[in-house]
């Protein structure tokens, strides 16, 4: 039997396929819509089970907040086009709104929801029939109770931050809530750093320390040897210098045994104290970098951003945030 394009156009309506693979499962249903709206679903679990080994790089990234509950949630997809497509993004925007009125603690609870007897599960595997591509949701955080300011870098749908402040100031949560998306802190302030991030964090300054302070010594020895150091740096520059004529084979020999008794002799005997003082440097640099009280404010370098809250309102603080990208950094 022939298909109407009105009956075209409530189809796509219904499902958000395409104009052809509406038409192709009308034909196929001999014009019966509800066995049109399965075909299109079932096509789209199809899709998804093919897709399933893809990766899902792309996507849309939102953010929201309502009568004390605010969340982000990421919906991805494999390329770019799609991510940006409307009809994608919408159906974004209505997994968060129904997670945020839900106040969903976690991503399982979100996927359990239901919108108009439909799980999220069968909507986005609809969706990725419709794209052809794999889709999948991913990176969903909430913040529970008031004065949080939400920020969508650039309105682009890739970055979104959270900012929860301790008391109503709008203006200074939003500016820290675009810091939160320029600098990524990892934690609130160094109280705040989970403690096997801080163990981690001192056993790589500790190392770095140590290193510094052989290769120090060596360069040291190095030079009062009369070698130059870019020649005594590493065995290929050792060996381009024997065969430029730089330095003689035996010349070679000596500096290599410089640099390991020097590097043993150093390494035996740094002194704990000194080593520890200067990794416990290290450590604070790491704070103030990686911790958001304590950066530097984006838009005032002299100022940390505990100190710009401060300038606006002395008991003014953060005392919660969340981030969330696809992209790598």
């Amino acid at each position: 039997m022939g298909v109407s394009l009105e009956d075209i156009k409530k189809l796509r309506t219904m499902t958000g396929a395409g104009l052809g693979d509406c038409k192709k499962a009308l034909a196929e249903a001999n014009g019966n819509m509800d066995e049109a709206v399965e075909i299109i679903r079932k096509k789209g679990q199809a899709v998804a089970a093919k897709r399933s080994d893809r990766e899902a790089a792309e996507g849309a990234v939102l953010t929201k907040s309502v009568d004390g509950f605010a969340a982000i949630i990421a919906l991805k997809c494999e390329t770019d086009f799609v991510a940006k497509n409307e009809d994608f993004v919408k159906l974004a925007q209505t997994i968060l709104d129904a997670a945020v009125a839900a106040k969903c603690k976690s991503l399982d609870e979100v996927k359990a929801l239901t919108i108009e007897g439909r799980s999220i599960a069968d909507l986005v595997t609809d969706r990725s029939g419709i794209t052809g591509e794999k889709m999948e949701l991913d990176g969903y955080c909430f913040i529970e109770g008031d004065n949080v300011s939400v920020y969508d870098h650039m309105g682009r749908h890739m970055l979104c931050t959270m900012v929860q402040t301790n008391k109503p100031a709008e203006t200074e949560a939003h500016n820290v809530a675009m810091q939160v998306a320029a600098m990524n802190p990892v934690a609130l302030n160094a109280e705040s750093v989970p403690a096997e991030v801080k163990a981690e964090e001192l056993k790589v300054a500790i190392e770095k320390t140590k290193e510094e302070q052989v290769k120090k010594a060596v360069e040291a020895a190095l030079k009062k040897a009369g070698y130059n150091l870019y020649t005594a740096e590493n065995e290929e520059h050792i060996e381009e210098g024997i065969m430029k004529g730089y330095i003689t084979a035996e010349q070679a020999d000596d500096i290599r045994k410089i640099k390991q008794t020097v590097a043993e002799e150093k390494a035996a005997n740094l002194p704990e104290q000194m080593v520890q003082n200067i990794a416990q440097g290290r450590m604070k640099k790491f704070f103030k970098e990686s911790c958001l009280l304590e950066q530097e404010y984006i838009q005032d370098s002299k100022l940390s951003v505990a100190d710009y809250l401060k300038a606006a309102d002395k008991e003014l603080t953060v005392v919660d945030f969340k981030r969330f990208t696809l992209r790598a950094e």
